[in-house]
C-alpha cells in the first residue's frame, strides 16, 4: 500500500487559526472604518484578469512576478513542433494562458472605471480589500498571496486627494497604536533627476535601483546603475542628491537649486511643497519624511508617492501609494487622473503581531458557554441562551451532555469567559450560576442579573 502523501501548502501561502482570524479581521474593520470616515464606497473585483489587462503595467520585473492561469482545453493543438521544440517560454505564455491572477488592486480598479464609467460619479472614491498574488521568492514579510487595503480616488486633480489619504493612513495607524514614519517623493522630481544627469532614457532603470537603497546600500545601487547603462558622470552627480539631509522644507529648497533648468523637476517640489504645507498645518501624529531615494518601482506613478515604515518593528514597507495620471488610459479612457493608497494587511498583522497591540476586544472569543447536562436542561436553558444573544452576547451551548470536567476544558481551550450552569436545583429557583473561569468565582443570578453580569464584565 502507498504512503498517504502529507498535507502541505504552496509556499509563501499561510493557514490562519480562529484566533488569527480575529486579529485579521480587526485590522480589515479599522481600515474599513476609516474609509467609510472619509466617504469611500466599497467595490470587488474577480481574482482573475485577462492577462492583457495585467501585463506591461508593472515593469519588466512585475510582469515576471504575474502568476499565469494555464488556458483549458486542447491549446497544445494549436501549436507547430517548431514552436515546441523552441522552448521559448515568453512566446508560448500567449498559447497557454489567457489570463492571470491579480498582481494588485490598482490596475484592476482602473479597468472596473473605464468598463463602468457611465455608471460612476466623479470624482469617484473606492476601496476594496481582496487577496492578490505574487510570483514571487517567499521571505519573512513577504507572500505569495496576501491582502491589499486599497483606497482610490478618480477624477480629480487636485492635491487635497493627496493630503486626505495621508490623514487616513495616520488615522488608521494611530488606531493601531503603531508609530509610524511616513515617506514622500514624487515622480516628477525623480523624471527632473533624471533629465538633469543626461539620463532621461534611463529613468525607470535609476527608479528602480534606487528604490532599493535602503535594503542594498548605495554601493549596490551605483553598481546596478553602471551595469544599466547610466554614466559615471551621472551617477557621481547622483550621490549628493540622494544624500541630501535636512528638514523637508530645507530638502525641498535644495531640490529647487538642482533642478532649477528642469520644469518637470520643479512641479514636482510645488506638489510636495503644497501637501507638506498643508499637512503641517494638521493634528498628523506619524512623523514626514521627503526621502528621495523612494521610488516605489511600479511604472504608472505620475506625481506624489508615499510609502510607511513601522518605527518600533523590523519589517518593511506597510502601505504605499500615490499619483497615477495616465493608468485609465491604456484602457482606452484617457486624461483621468487618480490617486490611491495600498495597506499591506499581512505585514500590518505580522507587525501587531511583534509589538502586541490587539486589544482585547479584537479577539472575538465566546463570552458565555452553557453546560450540557440533558434535554431538560438544556430546553430550560435555550431561552436565556436566546436572550443573551439578543443582547449582543457571544454565547455557546455544549452540544453533547457529558463530563462537567470535559465542558470545562473547553472552555478554557477556548478562552471563554464564563460558564452558566443550570442544573436541577437551579432550575427549582429560576436562577441560574455563572462561574468566571479565571477567578473560579461562581454566583446564582437572575436571567437579567445574569446579562447585566456579563455585559458588566466587558
Amino acid at each position: 500500500m502507498a504512503a498517504v502523501q502529507k498535507p502541505s501548502i504552496a509556499k509563501g501561502t499561510r493557514d490562519f487559526s480562529p484566533e488569527e482570524m480575529s486579529k485579521r479581521n480587526y485590522i480589515f474593520n479599522t481600515i474599513r472604518s476609516v474609509y467609510e470616515l472619509y466617504g469611500f464606497k466599497s467595490i470587488e473585483t474577480p481574482a482573475m484578469e485577462q492577462l492583457s489587462t495585467l501585463m506591461g503595467k508593472y515593469g519588466d520585473e512585475g510582469d515576471k512576478l504575474l502568476f499565469k492561469i494555464q488556458n483549458s482545453g486542447d491549446y497544445m493543438s494549436a501549436l507547430t513542433d517548431e514552436q515546441l521544440l523552441g522552448r521559448d517560454s515568453a512566446k508560448l505564455t500567449k498559447f497557454f494562458c489567457e489570463k492571470g491572477l491579480r498582481y494588485d488592486l490598482t490596475v484592476p480598479f482602473a479597468r472596473y472605471v473605464v468598463m463602468h464609467r457611465n455608471e460612476l460619479t466623479f470624482p469617484f472614491k473606492r476601496y476594496q480589500i481582496q487577496p492578490v498574488w505574487r510570483a514571487d521568492r517567499p521571505q519573512k514579510g513577504r507572500y505569495r498571496e496576501f491582502y491589499q487595503c486599497d483606497a482610490d480616488i478618480v477624477g480629480s486633480d487636485s492635491l487635497m486627494n493627496e493630503v486626505e489619504l495621508i490623514q487616513i493612513i495616520d488615522e488608521v495607524f494611530k488606531r493601531f497604536g503603531v508609530r509610524i514614519c511616513i515617506k514622500l517623493n514624487n515622480r516628477k522630481i525623480l523624471s527632473g533627476i533624471a533629465e538633469i544627469l543626461g539620463e532621461e532614457q534611463h529613468l525607470v532603470e535609476i527608479t528602480v535601483a534606487i528604490d532599493k537603497l535602503e535594503k542594498i546600500g548605495l554601493e549596490n545601487v551605483n553598481k546596478e546603475l553602471a551595469e544599466n547603462g547610466v554614466k559615471p558622470e551621472a551617477i557621481a552627480a547622483l550621490q549628493p542628491i540622494l544624500e541630501l539631509q535636512g528638514s523637508n522644507t530645507e530638502k525641498l529648497e535644495s531640490l529647487k537649486t538642482i533642478l532649477a533648468a528642469s520644469e518637470t523637476g520643479l512641479k514636482g517640489i510645488d506638489e510636495l511643497t503644497y501637501i507638506i504645507g498643508v499637512l503641517d498645518r494638521l493634528p498628523i501624529q506619524a512623523q514626514l519624511e521627503l526621502d528621495l531615494s523612494l521610488a516605489r518601482g511600479l511604472n504608472y506613478y505620475t506625481g506624489a508617492i508615499v510609502e510607511v515604515k513601522a518605527l518600533d518593528a523590523v519589517m518593511g514597507s506597510i502601505t504605499g501609494g500615490g499619483r497615477y495620471d495616465n493608468l485609465t488610459g491604456v484602457f482606452g479612457m484617457p486624461d483621468v487622473s487618480g490617486v490611491g493608497i495600498s495597506f499591506g494587511a499581512d505585514r500590518i498583522f505580522d507587525v501587531l503581531n511583534q509589538l502586541d497591540l490587539y486589544p482585547a476586544s479584537s479577539l472575538k472569543y465566546t463570552e458565555v458557554l452553557f453546560a450540557n447536562f440533558g434535554e431538560n436542561e438544556t430546553a430550560w436553558c435555550l431561552p436565556l441562551i436566546s436572550a443573551m444573544r439578543q443582547a449582543g452576547i457571544r454565547t455557546e451551548l455544549y452540544p453533547d451532555a457529558g463530563k462537567l470536567k470535559k465542558q470545562f476544558s473547553y472552555a478554557d481551550a477556548n478562552h471563554i469567559a464564563f460558564m452558566a450552569i443550570a442544573g436541577e436545583n437551579e432550575i427549582k429557583e429560576n436562577r441560574i450560576t455563572i462561574k468566571n473561569m479565571q477567578s473560579g468565582e461562581q454566583s446564582s443570578y437572575t436571567f437579567e442579573e445574569a446579562i447585566d453580569k456579563v455585559l458588566s464584565a466587558r
